[in-house]
């Protein structure tokens, strides 16, 4: 009896072992990757959480594990990119641009982010300017002496807030009353009367935008355009015409038609250290789903697989680079 007790206890003492070393040896093949996004209002957000949903389906195949981070944005990505605390981040085009030549004026001035790889473009990002009706702003040139939020540092839409401030004249420190919040707490502050106008650069439709509109304070798009404006977007590539479609997203606002600014698109980057098949898995699985990928969010309805491959001022990653070609895109 006590023998067969014994040889019991041996029995599941290895069963145990097998099982654990079975599920240590799955777990070690699991290759976890985070995409870093921006506030939970934007579309970022909501890109991270598309692109982890299509690769998460094929956790089996491909061992990756995708998770997404709400972050401060743009410039926080690629420098949490680069220092390996994030695998991809997505990333204004004009701030991908900046990183890896090391532009002048930029958080990277003389300092290019040699490693920094670009994988696709994703939506066009209009630089966008609403205010108070009662605030008495019908230009971006009537934010003079108003306050205004231009963004909290390390986004990318406070850098384009004050490019269109400075190609109009109008100097972000000394002529208005600059407020360095978040986009998520703008339309609360506006709909507060604390500010007159805020500038968020982003796809459409938007939270923040659809939050400032429901109030009662009732608001306008203002257009950004002009001389100034042509002369920025013809001496910087990055940036392009683009126009705000206000009267389909936007009924409350006071607009009865869409307006001009001028643009760039949110990328997806990553580093040169991450792994070829990583970044191969999640563009091929993207790519490969490009339909279902585009009911994700409304801003992908202009999407097509040509023009995800533009805006890409980084050289593309080896492991996307694989993919383009197997599919012919490149």
């Amino acid at each position: 009896m006590k023998r067969m007790l014994i040889s019991g206890l041996s029995i599941v003492v290895s069963l145990v072992f097998f099982l654990g070393m079975q599920v240590t040896e799955v777990a070690a093949k699991t290759t976890f990757v985070t995409i870093g996004t921006g506030g939970i209002t934007g579309v970022y957000y909501p890109t991270g959480g598309a692109i982890s949903k299509i690769v998460n389906k094929k956790r089996k195949e491909y061992g990756i594990r995708c998770t997404v981070e709400s972050t401060g944005g743009s410039v926080f990505n690629v420098n949490a990119v680069m220092a390996g605390d994030l695998e991809f981040g997505v990333v204004q085009s004009d701030r991908q641009y900046q990183a890896v030549h090391g532009t002048k004026m930029s958080e990277w001035d003389g300092k290019p982010q040699a490693d920094l790889r670009a994988v696709f473009s994703i939506h066009p990002e209009s630089c966008t300017l609403v205010a108070a009706v009662d605030a008495n702003i019908k230009s971006i040139q009537d934010l003079k002496g108003k306050r205004v939020n231009i963004g909290n540092p390390g986004s990318g839409h406070r850098q384009n807030a004050i490019d269109a401030l400075t190609a109009v004249g109008i100097d972000w420190e000394k002529d208005i009353i600059a407020e360095g919040i978040k986009a998520a707490e703008a339309a609360g502050l506006l709909q507060d009367e604390r500010i007159d106008a805020f500038f968020y650069t982003v796809g459409h439709p938007n939270g923040s935008f659809k939050e400032a509109t429901a109030g009662v304070r009732k608001v306008t798009f203002v257009p950004i355009e002009g001389p100034g404006i042509d002369a920025l977007i013809k001496r910087l590539p990055y940036y392009a015409t683009a126009m705000v479609p206000v009267v389909e997203n936007y009924p409350a606002a006071v607009n009865d038609s869409d307006i001009k600014t001028f643009g760039v698109k949110a990328t997806l980057v990553t580093s040169a250290k991450v792994p070829d098949d990583v970044v191969y898995a999640i563009t091929k699985e993207v790519f490969e789903n490009f339909e279902d990928f585009k009911k994700l969010h409304p801003a992908y309805k202009v999407l097509t697989k040509q023009n995800m491959l533009e805006g890409l001022s980084a050289p593309i990653h080896p492991g996307a680079m694989r993919y383009y070609k197997e599919a012919g895109l490149k």
